[in-house]
């Protein structure tokens, strides 16, 4: 090969991209309200980080931009993952600011992206927004050595998104990381009742709709759909009965 190829690994999602190449695309961007002191981020796109894979947009520019300005802040993010480091980063940054930041869920957080989410002070979700959270994922190549350090590296990034997760929900860990293992999704409502976020946007007041019925929280489960769904692939085996014979000579004893 001409050119050296490097393997992106990121918590969503994984490509190649030639060594050299630049991504001109920046996924932030902010805006200022002239009539105070309130800066708004719009967080959009994947997640990367310009020092190990060659995007323009880096951590160290969003510290700069972030840092330039006072007062408190707003994020919309609608985002489907990507880099686990620059997210952490992103979410150390957000936390360590000195204004409240209220984090807006506009269509989608996933992966990456809810960790930047739980920095928030207070998170709110569309209520068409979607929040989706799972085990990271990377590519490993060499011998079984090298297999096991990616395996050991995967368990400890895992523990540390978990961090993110318990100190914003409040949840044990044990049940964040079955929700981790089965990728679970949440609407608006299940990301509330689980403490991802704290509310829904221009949510009416009440919980019913105009015709008077209960609006419901949902969470999709990869892992229980797959179960599901071998279960009524391939049937279970039939218990073994007990012959009629052997309940009458029980019920003859119990009457002696």
């Amino acid at each position: 090969m001409s050119q050296q190829v490097e393997i992106i690994c990121w918590l969503f999602l994984c490509s190649e991209i030639e060594s050299g190449e630049r991504m001109k695309r920046k996924f932030w961007n902010w805006v200022k309200n002239e009539t105070d002191e309130e800066r708004t981020l719009m967080l959009n796109g994947e997640i990367s980080d310009e020092t190990w894979y060659g995007d323009e947009v880096t951590p160290k520019l969003f510290k700069k931009e972030l840092n330039s300005g006072s007062g408190n802040i707003t994020v919309w993010i609608n985002s489907p993952g990507g880099d686990v480091f620059a997210a952490a980063q992103i979410y150390n940054m957000l936390m360590e600011y000195k204004g409240d930041v209220t984090v807006k869920v506009d269509a989608l957080a996933a992966s990456a992206a809810s960790v930047i989410a739980m920095a928030g002070t207070t998170v709110l979700m569309s209520p068409v927004a979607m929040m989706m959270i799972h085990n990271p994922m990377t590519i490993a190549i060499g011998d079984s050595m090298e297999l096991q350090k990616a395996v050991g590296m995967l368990d400890e990034v895992k523990e540390s998104i978990m961090n993110a997760y318990e100190i914003k929900t409040g949840l044990n860990r044990t049940r964040i990381s079955h929700l981790m293992d089965a990728e679970s999704w949440f609407n608006a409502k299940k990301a509330v009742e689980l403490g991802f976020a704290d509310g829904v946007l221009k949510e009416a007041q009440g919980t019913e709709d105009r015709a008077g019925r209960t609006v419901e929280s949902m969470m999709f489960s990869r892992t229980a759909v797959t179960n599901s769904l071998l279960s009524k692939l391939i049937p279970r085996p039939e218990k073994e009965k007990t012959p009629v014979e052997q309940l009458e000579k029980r019920l003859n004893l119990l009457t002696h």
